[in-house]
């Protein structure tokens, strides 16, 4: 049975995967090109709410010019234990600084360090370079707190359609997808 909005019916997905001991943050997060050219990566979603689901990046890295471009993506969970994969599509945006700096403080001093040493996506020259600049911010910000950078922060994908695939018996997968219409949802089935 399906539940009155996606939000409610991911966060009871992601409890069945807890219960597995399954890790619900990675997720396959695709982007495109102002040419239409898509990517798609792992990231971590590290907050889920009403308001959408929420990954941190730097804002130079690919994913964030192709959002600048292109302000919508998609995510796919996908638990092959439970044989349950989640698509959710919509726009894109950042979220404020304030989230950002709430989320920077809770990464462990060597994450911060790392969001100052990388130049995401950029030609890196040898790893002893990427090393080297870990050492560099490492002595700069010795006895102090780790700022966030303020080139690294949140986005959000808000749901406009989402999509729960449960596999089934004979290839007679259950297809629900939730498409956002007004204040609320429209919920359909789709042939496996």
């Amino acid at each position: 049975m399906s539940l009155a909005d996606p939000i409610s019916e991911f966060l009871a997905a992601a409890e069945r995967a807890r219960t597995h001991s399954i890790d619900i943050a990675p997720a396959a997060l695709a982007t495109s090109s102002p040419d239409g050219r898509p990517s798609i990566r792992i990231v971590l979603v590290r907050h889920i709410d009403d308001r959408g689901f929420v990954f941190y990046t730097n804002y130079t890295s690919r994913k964030a010019r192709e959002l600048a471009d292109n302000p919508f993506a998609s995510l796919c969970f996908f638990w092959p234990a439970l044989e349950e994969q989640i698509r959710v599509e919509g726009p894109v945006t950042k979220v404020s600084e304030a989230e950002s700096d709430r989320y920077f403080a809770t990464r462990p001093r060597g994450g911060q360090l790392g969001a100052w040493a990388s130049e995401q996506s950029a030609l890196l020259p040898s790893r002893e370079a990427l090393e080297a600049r870990f050492q560099d911010m490492d002595k700069r910000f010795t006895g102090r707190v780790v700022p966030r950078p303020p080139f690294w922060g949140g986005y959000r994908l808000a749901p406009a359609r989402v999509e729960f695939w449960h596999g089934r018996a004979d290839r007679l997968h259950d297809r629900i997808v939730y498409v956002k219409d007004g204040p609320g949802w429209r919920i359909e089935r789709l042939y496996p």
